[in-house]
């Protein structure tokens, strides 16, 4: 297949995937629909490797002041011409993501925090010669910017709760354009901060910076933000009245994040795979995001790289090793008798899904009963190496921190399954089930959704 371009793996970055000639999909839609569509903060919650870093980083390649048109040319935004010519190149961008921000104590994650801040600061060191900015906020940016001996930013801590704000005034002010602010990946330094035991101290940070950038900010166009989960609009969003929430049961924006159907016969038509469709649809297809059914696109890419290299290479889980699921886990201890008895009962309606019932009973049988949650969500896996215990963590010190978040999104589905057949996994050589998630709103009954994502039986 030579003269093909390459797949994407792992590559999150838009100009790179445009410049270095490799296979994209077009999710540019997007960018029409955020403007026609408008929320002055919006907030996206998908579960990981379904495209959200990719599409902010696209975001920030159309929009920012100095950007390289012709990486949309060709693409469906670049037949809206009007829209085109009033928004492309128009807007200083603030784009920050927040996947780093982890450490062992609050004062290492605080560390990273300031690290990126300073860093994204950095960028428009041409405010220190801005003739339309005062000496007092010239200052006031190079503060952000300045160093130790061991190259660690020192800015305080009130500087880097103030950081957005004060990067979107400064540019406001030398553009006399309002800023979009990009944020990805905002819900990590909790998922951290709840797992090292400094939750409290992280929400009461996120919600200082946040409230000065997201809430009544007069140099902020937009912002949009992304994550995995839902966090309680009462810990860090408290008073932000502009926050349009677009989870994956939302029809607004569902087909931008994942492959469609149509996106991945397309690809596979490219690369002269498309007699591999019903192999592709029968693993990877299976989630639901709206009125949308998508793949998983880093699934969809990785065997596709690998049939490019041997056609007669069977299917395998590639999705469900990207990351831990220690936060998942400890949902799952803090459910009481009632819950576990529901997801039993939901697990039970799918088609094929009573063999799983022993599996789920089995799980929820060895945890203790906690009467905490107001959400959970299971993830089922396809087995991977377990890991280690960590001793301090034995205890869940953090339980009392009251960290649930409105709604998990690490992972998502149909909930018209209808492949019920059992079919051997080629990867562990036992039996593929047609369940690996239920998400159940404990209390109010709401079930949420199911995924088609392969289970192995053990």
């Amino acid at each position: 297949m030579t003269g093909k371009k390459k797949l994407p793996i792992g590559i999150e970055s838009f100009e790179e995937i445009r410049k270095e000639g490799f296979y994209y999909v077009d999710k540019t839609g997007v960018i029409g629909q955020l403007l026609e569509k408008w929320g002055k903060v919006n907030l996206f919650t998908r579960p990981r490797r379904f495209g959200k870093s990719l599409n902010m980083s696209m975001l920030k390649a159309f929009f920012e002041i100095g950007g390289d048109p012709g990486l949309f040319e060709g693409l469906k935004i670049s037949e809206k011409k009007e829209l085109c010519e009033k928004y492309m190149g128009q807007f200083p961008v603030i784009s920050i993501s927040l996947k780093s921000v982890e450490g062992l104590d609050f004062e290492a994650a605080k560390k990273a925090l300031k690290d990126i801040l300073g860093e994204e600061a950095g960028r428009f060191y041409f405010l220190t010669q801005s003739s339309k900015l005062t000496n007092e906020e010239i200052e006031s940016y190079k503060a952000l910017l300045r160093v130790g001996e061991t190259g660690d930013f020192l800015m305080s801590d009130t500087a880097m709760e103030k950081a957005l704000l004060r990067l979107s005034l400064l540019l406001h002010k030398h553009y006399d354009k309002q800023v979009i602010l990009l944020i990805d990946e905002y819900d990590v330094p909790l998922d951290k901060a709840f797992q090292y035991g400094y939750y409290d101290e992280m929400v009461s940070l996120l919600r200082n910076m946040f409230g000065n950038a997201l809430k009544t900010n007069p140099n902020l166009y937009f912002a949009v933000l992304t994550g995995c989960l839902r966090i309680s609009k009462e810990s860090i969003f408290t008073g932000l009245n502009n926050l349009k929430v677009l989870t994956l049961t939302d029809v607004r924006f569902d087909e931008y994040f994942g492959f469609t159907d149509t996106e991945v016969k397309d690809m596979l038509e490219y690369y002269g795979l498309s007699g591999h469709y019903a192999e592709v649809k029968e693993w990877y297809d299976g989630y639901r995001f709206g009125n949308v059914e998508v793949y998983c696109p880093w699934d969809v890419i990785n065997y596709c790289d690998l049939l490019r290299a041997d056609p007669n290479a069977l299917p395998q889980d590639y999705w469900s090793n990207t990351s831990g699921n220690a936060m998942v886990r400890r949902f799952i201890d803090k459910a009481d008798t009632q819950t576990r008895d529901e997801i039993e009962r939901l697990i039970g309606t799918i088609e094929g899904g009573e063999e799983l019932l022993p599996i789920i009973q089995e799980i929820l049988g060895s945890l203790s009963q906690k009467d905490a949650l107001t959400t959970l969500v299971i993830e089922l896996l396809a087995p991977q190496e377990q890991e280690p215990s960590d001793p301090d963590q034995e205890e869940n010190p953090d339980e009392e921190n009251g960290f649930f978040p409105d709604e998990e999104e690490t992972n998502a589905g149909d909930p018209s399954i209808d492949d019920t057949n059992e079919t051997e996994n080629p990867s562990t050589g036992g039996t593929a089930f047609p369940a690996a998630l239920v998400a159940v709103a404990a209390g109010a009954g709401v079930i949420l959704i199911l995924s088609r994502k392969k289970l192995s039986k053990k």
